[in-house]
């Protein structure tokens, strides 16, 4: 008789033991990041390997808002008041985004033979759901642009974190919180309720990547208020990042031979551009004096809001100053790409 089909349950079991043997043999080798890598590795193995791996879909939306939370518990009144000292770096991440949407949509169309609106979805430096999903109700390849924004995801959390390392001598073992048990209960509670009233009253109103932007948005008021003194806990922080892992690994799930060939190998091509851009940017930023060389290099990453938060906690950069630089980003993008899109690629009337 033939095989039962998986279900989703047994899939979702498949992929935690998997990440969970991941977590355990990096930490057993000493390797940074473990419970981030260990899972992605092990996950990004499994699905090469044809594996049934799965999401955990809303779960690991829940999961991420632990970071918001983080974020708006780093947004204090002496952060807030430093906000107008940023106004010079963030004045470059439009004339950032202008240049990767010059070179990345040439590049994917005319070098790879992506359609149009792939190709400029495929570029833009912004949220891997929302590009994939603006893409898509665009007329886009969904599979296209998954893959290649996984891609880029994936190889910037896996280098950025040797390039902290071994260019800039950050060991990457900054305290990302203290454990639950010192955090005084009332304010767990709170932290607790600022992320899921900000998940999902930020979902309600449509608001872009709710998941971490409510929470941080209803856990700054907190903060600001005096009402919350400390970031998530340190278990928190951790599951957040195995979520993070499991879903970057799981976005290769059924990928071909064919794919691997052609899309992923245009998103690695595009991570080296977008790494030269990055360094560039970043650099000007150092030299001009408006950021330190862990910060600039951070906050021009173009990496995802979550994967950033994690590496700009353990390297004890500041954490306001790099979210800001890639909330801006993101916002720019999320909000100025589709415009851009029906502006630019507006079907033309046959001439007489």
């Amino acid at each position: 008789m033939p095989d039962r089909p998986r279900t989703a349950t047994s899939r979702r079991i498949e992929t935690a033991l998997t990440a969970a043997i991941g977590v355990a043999l990096f930490t057993l080798l000493g390797l940074p990041l473990p419970f981030l890598f260990g899972p992605l590795a092990a996950c990004l193995l499994a699905a090469l390997a044809q594996r049934p791996m799965q999401g955990f879909g809303q779960v690991s939306k829940g999961f991420r808002t632990i970071l918001g939370v983080a974020v708006g518990a780093s947004l204090t009144p002496d952060v807030v008041a430093a906000l107008p000292s940023m106004a010079a770096s963030l004045a470059f991440i439009p004339l950032y985004i202008l240049v990767i949407g010059l070179i990345g949509v040439p590049y994917f169309h005319r070098v790879h033979g992506f359609d149009r609106v792939t190709a400029w979805y495929a570029a833009m430096p912004g949220g891997l759901q929302d590009m994939i999903i603006f893409g898509t109700e665009a007329g886009g390849d969904p599979r296209a642009l998954s893959l290649i924004h996984a891609t880029r995801v994936m190889i910037i959390v896996t280098v950025a974190p040797m390039i902290l390392t071994f260019g800039f001598g950050s060991a990457l073992t900054n305290d990302i919180g203290a454990p639950a048990a010192e955090i005084p209960l009332h304010e767990l509670a709170l932290m607790a309720a600022a992320a899921l009233i900000g998940w999902k009253g930020g979902e309600r109103i449509g608001l872009f990547g709710a998941s971490i932007l409510g929470p941080m948005i209803v856990t700054a008021v907190l903060s600001l208020s005096g009402f919350i003194h400390a970031r998530p806990p340190a278990e928190a922080i951790l599951a957040a990042q195995f979520f993070i892992g499991v879903g970057i690994g799981v976005g290769y799930v059924g990928i071909t031979l064919g794919e691997l060939r052609r899309v992923v190998l245009a998103g690695v091509l595009f991570v080296l551009i977008l790494a030269v851009l990055a360094a560039i940017f970043s650099e000007i930023v150092v030299l001009l004096g408006l950021a330190p060389p862990v910060e600039g290099f951070l906050a021009f990453a173009p990496g995802g809001q979550a994967e950033m938060t994690v590496l700009a906690i353990v390297a004890g950069a500041d954490l306001g100053f790099v979210i800001v630089h890639h909330l801006t980003r993101v916002f720019l993008v999320i909000t100025g790409a589709p415009l851009a899109a029906r502006f630019l690629m507006k079907p033309r009337k046959d001439r007489p």
